[in-house]
């Protein structure tokens, strides 16, 4: 929680909303096809990037200041961020849970025959924030969160509070410097250098950050290359930021963003490379402009104000409710029997009710969510256990 004697980025709400409303599309498209050369929005799974970067710059704004002044200590800081983050990671198990059977189909085969019992002990799991690996999958893409995929990033984002609630925070802005300067050549490696062999295609894999949340050893180091530059290149940038004057903020990083998620993949299965270029200066270098430009715009006028504030409320709420909807949603698409020469606009043209329907129950649902659970549920454990 940001304290009350400090402002909010008006604009850097907004534009996690923007982002947020992105993965929802992505997510929704993605149903039609996993073929990164087909997708709309095609670089969607980049807004897990970009949220990160927006909480290390969060994180170093509500909170690096109030260290050693007898403001902050670790068990304060952790409990702000867990009443801050947890009871939506709970609704949307919690969610993913009573939606599970409802997404049998032949894009999820494990569905049916899971238990109840199995299913009800994955929700305990899940709302611990436990990760299970491929091994104990219940539903067929091997997710670490098998009931509310999204999670994934924030078992990472956990692990980045953790970090810096322990040790970060006490690094000098130098050797956080230097944390970062590796953190993005880890990035680069990433996205340039092939991971392996696709067994059921023979094609390369590489080329993206698009991974992490799977429990083995290639996603893990994929979710924590992810993390560590975006996260703490916030904080840093926190931290340097001489803030300037940008007009129009909103509008212009709307813009940038947008077309960032939007743009097509770059390169061909031979030039993978190509594509990691284009995602590693998009993270490293893209980002944080936009981060940085959102923070030093203002917003004008009561109803951009509004705008902004609605897109963040709603924000985290649309990230967690989305999937467990999204899998109903890809299962019904997997078992259309689309013609193999349609395009994805042909198969959108069918069922595009469909897909507004998605997007509408989910939006609703966050209000929802937000508004009868979230906002309610924060409150009454800061009374309880006095934080503020």
């Amino acid at each position: 929680m940001i304290p009350s004697t400090k402002p909010h980025y008006e604009i850097l709400d907004g534009l996690r909303g923007v982002a947020a409303i992105v993965v929802l599309f992505f997510h929704i498209f993605e149903g039609y096809t996993l073929d990164p050369y087909e997708k709309i929005f095609n670089h969607g799974y980049l807004a897990v990037d970009f949220f990160f970067v927006l909480s290390g710059f969060v994180i170093g704004y509500a909170y690096d200041d109030r260290w050693g002044k007898g403001k902050m200590n670790l068990g304060n800081f952790f409990k702000r961020r867990l009443i801050r983050l947890h009871p939506m990671v709970v609704m949307g198990m919690v969610l993913g849970a009573v939606l599970f059977y409802f997404g049998a189909s032949p894009e999820y085969p494990l569905i049916a025959n899971t238990p109840v019992w199995k299913m009800l002990l994955y929700l305990v799991l899940g709302i611990l924030l436990f990760p299970t690996p491929a091994s104990m999958d219940i539903r067929g893409w091997g997710e670490m969160h098998t009931l509310d995929a999204p999670c994934w990033s924030l078992f990472f984002e956990y692990i980045a509070n953790i970090l810096y609630g322990l040790f970060i925070r006490k690094f000098s802005t130098k050797l956080l410097a230097v944390l970062v300067f590796l953190a993005a050549c880890a990035t680069i490696h990433l996205t340039v250098i092939p991971r392996g062999i696709d067994d059921a295609t023979g094609l390369i894999i590489g080329g993206d950050v698009s991974g992490g949340w799977t429990f083995n050893a290639d996603h893990l180091r994929i979710g924590f290359t992810r993390l560590i530059y975006p996260f703490f290149a916030g904080l840093l940038l926190y931290r340097l930021g001489k803030l300037t004057q940008v007009k129009n903020a909103f509008l212009w990083c709307t813009v940038l963003l947008v077309i960032v998620f939007i743009f097509p993949r770059v390169g061909d299965h031979a030039h993978f490379w190509m594509n990691g270029i284009y995602e590693s200066v998009v993270i490293i270098l893209v980002f944080p402009l936009i981060v940085y430009w959102g923070a030093s715009g203002k917003v004008k006028g009561k109803y951009a104000s509004k705008i902004c504030k609605f897109l963040g409320d709603i924000s985290y709420p649309v990230y967690l409710v989305n999937y467990p909807i999204i899998y109903i949603w890809t299962g019904y698409i997997s078992k259309q029997n689309f013609d193999t020469s349609m395009t994805l606009y042909d198969k959108f043209a069918q069922s595009w009710w469909g897909a507004v329907l998605v997007f509408v129950s989910v939006v609703a649902l966050s209000v929802v969510s937000l508004k009868l659970y979230d906002e309610p549920v924060r409150k009454w454990i800061s009374r309880k256990t006095r934080t503020h």
